[in-house]
């Protein structure tokens, strides 16, 4: 298994995995939701506010992550982890473990101090993430399931509250998501 960012000519096959994955475990609505978003966030998101990466199996795609910046009023390099994918065929073999270590070496090689992520607590545990309060950091639209808020520090630092609320990119600007 290689991982690499993901180029412009991998989006096709990208947005059809998130439309294969979700459309398997959620239902064709939710694949369809998270394959559109997929998409925006793909061909709206200045490249310095997000960062792909894929996991290849031979010459397929079976994992695809991304990270996408927040804003906040005081100057803070945080992203989110949103959305993950891993192809059905590769589930439960450490595939997706292993694309979200690898993004969040690269981003700490990049300078980024803070990733959040909004899903599975158990899930997420596995790969650092912890429970954050919406004190410490504003998740930014309203959370359909507060306890899924997850965040940790790239740095030796642990995660110090930031002030304010925060924008996500574009794409994630959408309740439905949330």
């Amino acid at each position: 298994m290689k991982f690499r960012a993901h180029k412009p000519s991998d989006s096709p096959v990208i947005e059809e995995l998130f439309v294969s994955v979700f459309s398997k475990s959620e239902g064709e609505q939710e694949g369809a939701l998270i394959g559109n978003l997929v998409k925006e966030m793909m061909a709206t998101t200045h490249r310095q506010d997000l960062y792909g990466f894929v996991a290849v199996d031979g010459e397929e795609i079976v994992g695809v992550i991304f990270f996408s910046r927040l804003s906040f009023q005081e100057d803070v390099d945080v992203f989110i982890l949103a959305p993950v994918a891993v192809h059905a065929d590769h589930q439960g073999r450490g595939v997706g473990q292993a694309l979200i270590t690898h993004g969040l070496r690269e981003l700490k090689r990049r300078g980024v101090r803070l990733v959040t992520t909004y899903g599975d607590p158990s899930f997420y545990a596995q790969v650092g993430f912890h429970p954050i309060s919406q004190d410490l950091i504003a998740a930014p639209l309203e959370l359909s399931q507060p306890e899924g808020w997850l965040g940790q520090s790239l740095t030796d630092d642990g995660i110090e509250p930031i002030a304010g609320g925060c924008t996500c990119v574009k794409a994630l600007d959408d309740p439905a998501y949330w």
